[in-house]
């Protein structure tokens, strides 16, 4: 409680928690200057960290592609194609996780024990602007997973062709995955108890990525209703979909309409829960 009232009575412009308002100076645009600092400052932290970032966000969806499309193909238990329908779904698994892990296992560590964030609460910022940024980093390192894996997939498969006039709604689709796995993980970076962390990404994540319509089109689950129902709740469905639908546009898919709907009322309710409990922990 101490530290509530020191950070408050240091940030007079937030006397509201969670109120907007223009910074000390009374100028918003300074406060957009800030918000831009902290961002560039993230950003150049993960460019000298660029080894440990691409190992991170390649590896795991490379040997997906390699054993499910080159592999098992090679060998007769897929289908040929196969691998230009799983390679959007790669794009969308790289945009979500990439941005839900820069996002939730930082957040959890700053709370927990680091207490890094505190310096950032003291920056002359409203506070909710601290955790939209941490959103809107962990959304550019989605997007750039999904942008590099692009040529991964064009030197493993050797028959991917997209329509040129599929790149723009993909590309849109991604970055809402993106922002939805920021969202998704200040969700979690903010709900969840440090001590619970690993067992929670260990029970969640798995069951996201192969509910997530990453590996088959949603509509190919048909024989398999309840799983169709299962993978229809999960929003990371809806990215996979979009992407394979602006792609992939002959493969059967959910209307792309659908898709952007379902993402986009995904990203408020998460960016509402996450802002909501990072005010709460920011002000504990």
């Amino acid at each position: 409680m101490s530290r509530s009232v020191e950070r408050t009575s240091r940030r007079p412009w937030a006397s509201e928690p969670g109120g907007p308002g223009p910074d000390a100076a009374g100028q918003p645009s300074s406060s957009a200057r800030v918000f831009l600092a902290v961002l560039s400052r993230d950003v150049h932290v993960t460019g000298k960290e660029l080894g440990a970032f691409l190992a991170q966000v390649l590896i795991q969806p490379f040997f997906f592609l390699f054993i499910f499309a080159t592999v098992l193909g090679g060998a007769g238990f897929v289908t040929g194609d196969y691998g230009r329908i799983m390679l959007p779904g790669l794009l969308a698994l790289n945009a979500f996780f990439g941005a839900l892990q820069a996002v939730a296992f930082p957040l959890v560590l700053d709370f927990a024990w680091t207490r890094e964030i505190e310096d950032r609460l003291l920056a002359p910022i409203p506070i909710p602007w601290v955790g939209v940024e941490k959103i809107v980093f962990g959304a550019l390192r989605g997007l750039l997973a999904a942008v590099l894996m692009v040529p991964v997939g064009f030197l493993v498969l050797d028959d991917v062709s997209w329509p040129v006039g599929g790149l723009a709604p993909a590309l849109l689709s991604t970055a809402l995955g993106a922002l939805l796995g920021g969202t998704m993980g200040l969700t979690i970076g903010t709900l969840v108890p440090a001590r619970r962390i690993n067992v929670l990404f260990a029970v969640i994540f798995a069951p996201l990525m192969f509910t997530g319509s990453v590996q088959f089109p949603w509509q190919a689950l048909t024989n398999v209703r309840w799983f169709q129902v299962l993978c229809a709740l999960n929003p990371l469905t809806y990215v996979s979909e979009g992407i394979r639908a602006s792609l992939v546009p002959s493969v059967p898919h959910l209307p792309y309409w659908l898709c952007l709907l379902v993402t986009v009322a995904a990203i408020v309710g998460f960016a509402w829960l996450g802002l909501k409990g990072f005010l709460r922990r920011a002000l504990d």
